[in-house]
């Protein structure tokens, strides 16, 4: 009789090998997350050496933080998102074309890839601190423009809204737009290349090529580079916090949300910091949902069209 060989079931090892990742994830983020929602229903805040709560309130503290200032500082990380995000994704898009378009024969394509991604290496807190420096009334670049008589006088970016504001915008496109590039430059090279020959053999020009078959197939990309990009926006923190030394000047108006959530959190008022932080994860879900089912309903109307031209 031949005896039946023991049958390894290899399935177990897969479950041991996620195991370590949800234990973590159970342990470091999904408790911390129910503790959060659980003390945005609480009164619990520290007066001088004196702690208050935790006190059962509803969500008396989400109605506080409708009446506050909340609403200004979201405003705020919006329009600081969109100055560096629309250039950010502008730039990415035409580097990313330029660079594997094999008709432009550009030479010394992985020196370039290797720059234009190098600022996403620098800390943000190091690259606040260098644009504080270049950008102060004292700093270089005020004395470069004196000395070549551009100005009489120093320019007080740090001074007025629009220019903090855009200095915020210029450092996060300069940290971020490399990653975009090289993201978006690995999606046009999923592209076949017969879909870009046969565009060529129908007479389909270059910014028709890119409008009519490099974006639409490319969407999911950019789905995901905006979603990353709106949480990261809605993340905002380090960059204007060292550049306006925690304070959102001037008049507050590069205050962020999550700047006004970590004020709460140095003045010890945990149930206020709870509720800012669920509003947050709202928005942010909402959000990414939104483009989620944008990009789907393309995806699917698209589909339908193409079953429709074939007679299904």
């Amino acid at each position: 009789m031949r005896s039946k060989g023991k049958k390894v079931n290899y399935a177990k090892w897969g479950y041991i090998f996620i195991f370590p990742f949800f234990a973590s994830f159970f342990i470091f983020s999904f408790i911390p997350l129910m503790d959060t929602i659980r003390y945005s229903f609480y009164e619990y805040y520290r007066s001088g050496i004196k702690e208050i709560g935790p006190n059962f309130i509803g969500i008396e503290n989400y109605l506080n933080l409708l009446k506050s200032d909340m609403l200004k500082y979201a405003e705020n990380t919006l329009i600081l998102w969109i100055i560096g995000f629309i250039p950010q994704i502008v730039i990415a898009l035409v580097l990313a074309e330029w660079f594997v378009d094999a008709r432009l024969k550009i030479h010394g394509t992985q020196f370039f890839k290797v720059v234009i991604y190098l600022p996403n290496l620098i800390m943000a807190s190091a690259f606040a601190m260098l644009f504080f420096t270049l950008f102060s009334t004292s700093g270089p670049i005020n004395a470069i423009l004196m000395s070549l008589g551009w100005i009489k006088a120093p320019i007080d970016f740090m001074g007025s809204i629009l220019g903090t504001r855009a200095l915020v915008g210029l450092m996060n496109f300069l940290m971020w737009f490399g990653n975009t590039t090289i993201m978006l430059m690995a999606a046009i090279m999923g592209i076949s290349p017969d879909i870009f020959e046969a565009s060529e053999i129908d007479g389909c020009n270059s910014v028709q090529r890119f409008f009519k078959i490099t974006l639409p197939l490319i969407r999911p990309i950019l789905a995901y580079t905006l979603i990353n990009s709106i949480i990261g926006g809605l993340q905002m923190f380090d960059v204007p916090q060292i550049l306006t030394n925690g304070q959102g000047n001037p008049d507050r108006t590069s205050m962020t949300l999550i700047m006004f959530l970590n004020s709460h959190l140095k003045s010890k008022n945990y149930g206020m910091a709870g509720a800012l932080s669920v509003y947050l994860f709202i928005v942010s879900a909402v959000l990414c949902f939104v483009v989620y089912r944008m990009i789907n309903n393309e995806d699917l109307n698209g589909a339908k069209t193409v079953a429709k031209k074939n007679g299904r």
